[in-house]
């Protein structure tokens, strides 16, 4: 594969970013996706704010720093994608690096159909008034139809990320995350400084930005772990597979730091677009914090955009081209993640890994789609634990469970045990000062041996109660 420069693994060549900021801009754009743009303002919205901004941040810095940094190093310094990067220290690990291969597997075709949702809200806001996208049952009539038109959609967004992939690592991601970051932040920027012209939007900012202290719990903490575990893309193979394309002498704390300054700035900007022009429309916070998911990004906000008069069209847009950003780079870095398992796992050209990978996600997509029309009703949760008295799921909800509440936080779990007490700390350690002084290196040793256990641990059993309704976070 033409890729530009290549780095001798164990067996062969190896695609690289072209240096530092070709790698930072790549992870950076897998961590800011739908989380920051939709779970992000909804959360912050419902734990009191700038409350949520301070403990969030703490962690991002703290636990999120050591698990990238673990897992980035192990890939640049095995060079191979996730479950070769465990069992390239014994065989007897290869079970860790499979079940974190399973989580992009999962998530990247219900990613997708979400993508095509938020493609076909981007360009009806180019066709339709602003008022008939926030009309009462146009989100759920277009999920729910039978006539294909979410298929349509669904099958257009995998072609564009296919077509991306297939560029290859420094030609494809590398280039278009060089255009889309900046874009992004830029129409960000934008829809903020409107948010804030509306009347009322400064009593959103003031809820938003000034902690209330008397508001932090913890299931403010847990909030924000989840929240944080989730964002910056973590044990899902992810950042294993971009580490393995890293270069040996850029510097590795120092790239790692910026996609956090990147994933934390863009979801404080998520939430200074959506929270004071919630309130500016709805008079108070609990419009964003009553409504997660899809709920925020296609039920309120189209009609805060509706409210907007003549100028709704415009705004819907722009905020939706910005989440299509947003969900095109974060489905991207899955997708590549699921090729470059299949690449190195069965031993293919990479021609062959995105065929297979295009068939098995289109597969799936449609899988996750069939529960919104063919299939409605269906609740998997019932259906194999006997539990959906509690919560009905779809199926897309159910593959979200799997992923995001079970399998990543024991990824994580198994990640820090590996590291912290297997391999031991010092060989991380080594690996980073192959580019740079590893400057916070004992903050690295505790959080990965001691407290990051606890954390992810934590996130595992209550968020799995929470999904089950015996707690409510």
């Amino acid at each position: 594969m033409a890729e530009g420069k290549t780095a001798k693994g164990n067996k062969g060549e190896r695609a690289l970013f072209s240096g530092k900021m070709g790698f930072v801009l790549a992870a950076a754009a897998s961590a800011v996706g739908l989380g920051n743009m939709w779970r992000f303002p909804y959360l912050a919205a419902r734990y009191g704010g700038g409350s949520f901004l301070i403990v969030y941040i703490i962690l991002v810095i703290t636990f999120g720093f050591a698990l990238m940094i673990a897992e980035t190093a192990l890939g640049r310094l095995t060079r191979k994608s996730v479950i070769g990067a465990y069992s390239h220290f014994g065989k007897k690990f290869a079970f860790i690096g499979v079940l974190a291969a399973l989580v992009p597997i999962i998530i990247t075709p219900y990613y997708c159909l979400i993508g095509g949702w938020v493609t076909k809200y981007m360009v009806s806001y180019l066709t339709m008034p602003a008022s008939a996208l926030a009309a009462d049952g146009f989100f759920g009539s277009f999920v729910t139809s039978t006539s294909g038109e979410t298929f349509l959609w669904l099958g257009i967004f995998i072609a564009i990320v296919v077509l991306v992939i297939s560029l290859g690592v420094k030609n494809g991601i590398e280039r278009v995350n060089k255009v889309l970051m900046p874009m992004l932040i830029v129409m960000a920027v934008g829809v903020f400084i409107y948010a804030m012209t509306l009347e009322g939007a400064l009593d959103g900012l003031k809820y938003y930005l000034v902690p209330d202290f008397s508001k932090i719990s913890v299931n403010l903490v847990v909030a924000a772990m989840g929240q944080m575990f989730f964002s910056l893309s973590l044990a899902m193979g992810i950042m294993v597979t971009y580490g393995s394309y890293f270069k040996k002498d850029d510097d590795l704390e120092k790239s790692v730091r910026r996609i956090e300054i990147f994933d934390t700035g863009i979801a404080i900007l998520a939430g200074l677009m959506i929270i004071p022009a919630a309130v500016a429309v709805t008079g108070s916070p609990d419009a964003v914090a009553g409504n997660a998911g899809p709920g925020l990004m296609f039920g309120i906000l189209p009609s805060v955009f509706a409210d907007l008069g003549g100028a709704g069209r415009i705004v819907g847009f722009i905020f939706f081209a910005l989440v299509f950003f947003a969900a095109l780079t974060s489905a991207i870095s899955l997708f590549e993640t699921c090729v470059s398992i299949f690449c190195d796992g069965a031993k293919i050209s990479r021609a062959k890994s995105i065929a297979i990978c295009t068939g098995l996600i289109m597969v799936l997509a449609i899988v996750c789609n069939l529960g919104y029309n063919a299939w409605i009703g269906l609740d998997p949760m019932y259906s194999l634990f006997g539990i959906g008295e509690y919560q009905s799921m779809q199926i897309l909800d159910f593959m979200d469970f799997i992923s995001n509440t079970i399998l990543m936080p024991i990824v994580a779990l198994l990640t820090c045990i590996f590291v912290g007490w297997i391999i031991k700390p010092k060989k991380i350690a080594d690996e980073v000062r192959e580019s740079s002084k590893f400057r916070s290196e004992k903050l690295f040793n505790v959080m990965i041996k001691f407290i990051a256990p606890i954390f992810t641990i934590l996130i595992l059993v209550f968020y799995v109660l929470n999904t089950i309704g015996a707690i409510v976070l």
